[in-house]
């Protein structure tokens, strides 16, 4: 009596299955124009992080660092990729840096645009907020299944995987950036004249960008954590050294794995962070006045020629 008679069990796990050979079966073209882009720019960025001497590498990150979160932060990137380098894992380490980059890109120019929509719309809002609890309340391991069933297996679909996993941060706080604009913000730019584009442009965005920044650093923190994940359907990278040392029960082999996970992940986290924290300082309420004089500045010319012609 723990269960129900299985006569009466609903066959979900079939029903699932039966839709997913259809899926495979018959949208295949479909698939594979999706992973077309992503493949693209996974080589390319690949390529070019591959082709980089390492200690061109190490400077970049020196002075990306250094200006973004400030010496301290730029001087341990350069520790960090110098150690990466010494571990001898350093291919590997530019392999799930170009993941990174791919999956950001994507969810950039995809989670940014539908948290616009959504900051502007309360029922696109109120459609997307259902489908991201999903997104986000799924193990990440669950992913793995169909997008092997529906793209293969190997990088490319581990990316795909990523940029699913981990898009919801960036379109939530899209969406809270734009609604926290302050309402007479909003109404001193329509009394300006300026157009729908010229207040997204100008007020709206440039008022979210601290919100965005901080959606842009979860998004990178929970790419990071998928991209080990991935190594189990064939994705290169550390986490495919870091899934190797465990099947070998090789602990120094996983170790050095991980290690390379952790200070690549900081080294990243920090990077992201410091810009964050600059486009804090830079909308205070006087940067918000200042824009506003500069919003007017602009805008009306336009508005006084448009009147003209």
């Amino acid at each position: 009596m723990n269960r129900l008679p299985r006569e009466f069990e609903l066959p979900v796990d079939e029903v699932i299955n039966s839709f997913i050979d259809w899926l495979v079966a018959g949208w295949r073209p479909l698939f594979q124009a999706i992973s077309w882009p992503i493949e693209n720019v996974l080589d390319g960025v690949q390529y070019f992080m591959h082709a980089l001497p390492f200690w061109v590498v190490i400077l970049v990150f020196l002075a990306v660092g250094s200006v973004a979160a400030g010496i301290r932060v730029g001087l341990f990137s350069a520790l960090a990729f110098l150690a990466i380098a010494f571990m001898g894992i350093w291919s590997e380490a530019m392999t799930t840096l170009a993941i990174l980059v791919t999956s950001l890109t994507f969810c950039v120019s995809v989670g940014i645009p539908v948290g616009i929509l959504a900051g502007k719309s309360d029922l696109f809002w109120a459609a997307m907020r259902p489908v991201l609890d999903v997104m986000q309340t799924t193990p990440s391991f669950v992913y793995l299944v169909p997008v092997v069933m529906l793209f293969g297996i190997g990088t490319v679909p581990g990316v795909i995987a990523t940029i699913v996993f981990s898009i919801p941060p960036i379109i939530r706080l899209t969406n809270l950036g734009m609604r926290q604009v302050p309402v007479e913000t909003r109404e001193a730019g329509e009394a300006f004249g300026a157009t729908e584009w010229q207040a997204l442009m100008h007020i709206r965005l440039p008022l979210a960008l601290p919100s965005i920044m901080a959606g842009l650093n979860q998004t990178l923190l929970m790419s990071m954590v998928m991209s080990v994940i991935i190594s189990m359907i064939g994705a290169e990278g550390l986490g495919l050294i870091v899934l190797q040392g465990i099947g070998r029960l090789d602990v120094g082999l996983a170790g050095i794995g991980g290690i390379g996970i952790i200070l690549l992940a900081i080294t990243l986290d920090r990077i992201t962070q410091g810009l964050g924290e600059r486009t804090k300082h830079r909308h205070n309420d006087a940067e918000t006045a200042s824009l506003l004089k500069r919003i007017r500045t602009a805008i009306v010319p336009i508005r006084n020629q448009a009147v003209q012609n």
